[in-house]
């Protein structure tokens, strides 16, 4: 058994990681309402434009004259995986959920002969990777000095990607990054950016209703790079949301963890307490009657 020092050590302990581990929730609880505005922002103008890109490439359709960032290389032999992660841990399971989906996406894409390469944006999901997957790393992106999300960051990882594109360095592109749904539930999502895959929407049927200036061919050749720089920019935003949410989840655990663990060994430290005053008070008694 620990002595009444040890155990008075150790709850204190206990009560300084408490006051860290709430004060982390409370940051997080902040970021999360700042990031979940901006996620929500951006899901209108994403969807808007995803539609708007499906009708243009229903119209299109299979014709030689596509462009390649939507026809593809007509192979699917080189894979690139963007995963996309957080720098920074104490988020729960964040990371490891969607390192674990990208993880298993590589596997099936060895197992069926082909080759993979990942490129990592942020810390923690290389540190994962690099365990399995070490050789198959082509790149990382270091978002540690930036504050604030801004559409010129998905630009930058959108230009790497697409400068690789078009040196023939792969034939498919996915971006992995976790969905926000709410505090206590963020979806691992697996995102095909090139070639370019598009939801077809209810009034797709409506695009052919139009005429376009320039050609659905030179629209989409313009157009194709930003969607690539806004599929990546709504994985970054659902990213940041999804780590605080996570973030705030896991230290609101530990806050109670801490605080069950406090009333523990606060109950050790009394009884462990009462035994050695009541050891002492035999003492005194003992001593009095044998004199």
């Amino acid at each position: 058994m620990a002595n009444l020092k040890d155990l008075k050590n150790r709850i204190s302990s206990v009560k300084s990681t408490r006051k860290i581990t709430k004060a982390m929730q409370m940051v997080a609880a902040a970021k999360l309402r700042r990031a979940q505005e901006a996620a929500e922002m951006s899901r209108p103008y994403a969807e808007r434009f995803n539609a708007v890109m499906a009708g243009l490439a229903a119209s299109v359709g299979g014709s030689d004259s596509a462009p390649k960032l939507l026809s593809g290389t007509g192979s699917d032999k080189v894979n690139l995986l963007v995963v996309m992660t957080s720098e920074r841990g104490l988020c729960g399971g964040f990371n490891t959920n969607i390192v674990k989906k990208a993880r298993a996406h590589a596997q099936e894409l060895l197992a069926a002969g082909k080759e993979v390469k990942i490129l990592t944006v942020g810390k923690k999901g290389r540190d994962q990777l690099k365990r399995d997957f070490g050789d198959h790393l082509v790149g990382h992106v270091d978002m540690t000095e930036v504050k604030r999300l801004a559409y010129s960051d998905a630009q930058g990882i959108a230009k790497d990607v697409l400068n690789r594109f078009d040196g023939g360095e792969f034939d498919v592109a996915t971006v992995f990054y976790s969905d926000f749904v709410n505090v206590v539930s963020q979806i691992p999502r697996a995102h095909q950016i090139i070639p370019a895959t598009f939801e077809a929407s209810e009034d797709e049927g409506a695009s052919t209703l139009f005429d376009y200036e320039p050609s659905e061919e030179a629209i989409l050749a313009d157009l194709l790079p930003r969607g690539v720089a806004t599929a990546i920019f709504s994985g970054l935003l659902e990213n940041a949301a999804s780590e605080q949410g996570a973030r705030m989840s896991a230290m609101d655990n530990a806050t109670r963890n801490a605080g069950d663990m406090i009333d523990s060994l606060t109950i050790q430290y009394n009884r462990s307490r009462q035994a050695v005053i009541t050891n002492e008070l035999i003492e005194i008694i003992s001593g009095a009657e044998a004199l």
